[in-house]
């Protein structure tokens, strides 16, 4: 009986590995990055840059005060006297990239590439979150408790799941980068 079940099991499983490996995963994690993450990071770039189409080309002032605010203070509060290296070049790249790899990793266009960038600005972003934001080592958390919902970095850990994935297998059959590769 045992061996008829494990038969049964195996079977169904199989099948089903069969029928979705090479479309499901990725697709699911790109879902899951995009239903989780997509609306926050959007919502995010808005306070970063000016309104409009053009207002792409416009990296407001709330920019800075979001990303490095101490360095806004010990600049007089005034941008203008931010440094550009490194500061106005992180502000920058910063802003472009929460606004870019979001979008290059839900259609699955350079994915892994994608994925590896939000990993690294998902570390910047806790950094800066812990360290200039005053989120505090209480409310960062530690590995293994028993509160998952009120630390950072648990949270994080849980956001960078689906990329690690993207990274080791790539977007799937429905991407982009299935149709570039398609046509090399």
């Amino acid at each position: 009986m045992i061996t008829s079940l494990i038969r049964i099991h195996n079977a169904a499983f199989s099948t089903l590995e069969r029928l979705t490996t090479n479309w499901l995963p990725g697709l699911f994690a790109r879902f899951a990055f995009a239903s989780v993450l997509a609306v926050y990071y959007y919502s995010s770039v808005q306070t970063k840059i000016g309104s409009g189409l053009f207002g792409l080309f416009k990296i407001s002032d709330a920019a800075y005060y979001q990303i490095a605010p101490t360095i806004v203070d010990a600049a007089g509060n005034d941008v203008a006297n931010v440094a550009f290296f490194p500061w106005t070049m992180i502000v920058y790249l910063g802003t472009y990239a929460e606004l870019l790899l979001p979008v290059l990793i839900i259609l699955g266009l350079f994915t892994r590439l994608a994925s590896l960038g939000m990993i690294g600005f998902i570390a910047v972003q806790s950094f800066v979150d812990v360290m200039f934001h005053d989120i505090g080592a209480e409310a960062t958390g530690a590995m293994f408790d028993r509160f998952p919902d009120a630390a950072i970095l648990d949270q994080r850990l849980l956001w960078i799941v689906p990329l690690v994935f993207l990274i080791i297998k790539g977007a799937g059959s429905i991407s982009f980068d299935a149709l570039i590769s398609k046509r090399i």
